[in-house]
């Protein structure tokens, strides 16, 4: 249910001191300390607030069930409503503060079916958010304990199995790949490592700088058509 009982702090009075650093200022939609004004565009400022706050709150150690609206609020320097009013609850601000997390994938039809499975999976490997490394294990039991989060994490990796499939499919088509390719497995088998190597540092002899190339080589010794 939607909670509208908390609303942004009115602005201060003239000449009254500003909050002193580290204290949370309360942000209206505007993401400064003045009440939101009918018809105000949505603030960047006071987005990108909470979902740091979101995503400090997590890589700290409060887990996805300890996590409430109240707690990123304080830390946002907002007010309940002003989170209700852009997330329907906590699972949907939670998803969103993931997909910020994770880098944008692209792939380039001008590449080989090689060079594209190893820079899609590159991207899979990293982030260039230090906090991507204490969220995503964290995030991780939880998506498989709650149906909801699963269903809306889901909506986040498809479209980037879409692109790996487009890849396989691509190399099936131009004779680079066999035709019997299973294309969902080999895709599963690509990122599975990587993801695996990346949340639980399963081999440490392994390097994490190299593991795309491996991987994608050791698999397309199997998938690939002979070149004589």
């Amino acid at each position: 249910m939607t909670n509208t009982s908390s609303v942004d702090l009115p602005e201060a009075a003239p000449g009254a001191k500003a909050p002193s650093e580290g204290t949370a200022s309360r942000l209206d939609d505007a993401g400064t300390e003045a009440p939101r004004a009918v018809g105000r565009p949505r603030s960047t400022r006071a987005h990108e607030a909470i979902i740091d706050a979101v995503l400090d709150l997590l890589a700290e150690g409060t887990s996805v069930g300890e996590l409430s609206i109240e707690a990123v609020a304080a830390r946002a320097g907002v007010g309940k409503a002003t989170i209700y009013r852009r997330w329907s609850g906590k699972n949907d601000l939670i998803l969103e503060a993931i997909r910020a997390l994770k880098a944008p994938q692209q792939v380039d039809e001008g590449l080989s079916v090689r060079d594209n499975l190893v820079k899609l999976l590159s991207v899979v490997s990293v982030s260039a958010d230090p906090r991507a490394a204490r969220v995503f294990p964290c995030i991780v039991p939880e998506v498989l304990r709650n149906p909801e989060l699963w269903g809306l994490y889901q909506q986040i990796v498809e479209p980037r199995r879409v692109r790996t499939r487009e890849v396989l499919e691509r190399g099936i088509s131009a004779g680079e790949l066999r035709a019997d390719t299973d294309v969902e497995m080999v895709a599963l088998m690509l990122t599975g490592p990587v993801m695996l190597q990346r949340m639980l540092k399963w081999s440490p002899t392994i390097d994490d700088a190299t593991l795309p190339e491996r991987v994608v080589d050791t698999l397309l010794q199997g998938i690939a058509v002979p070149r004589n």
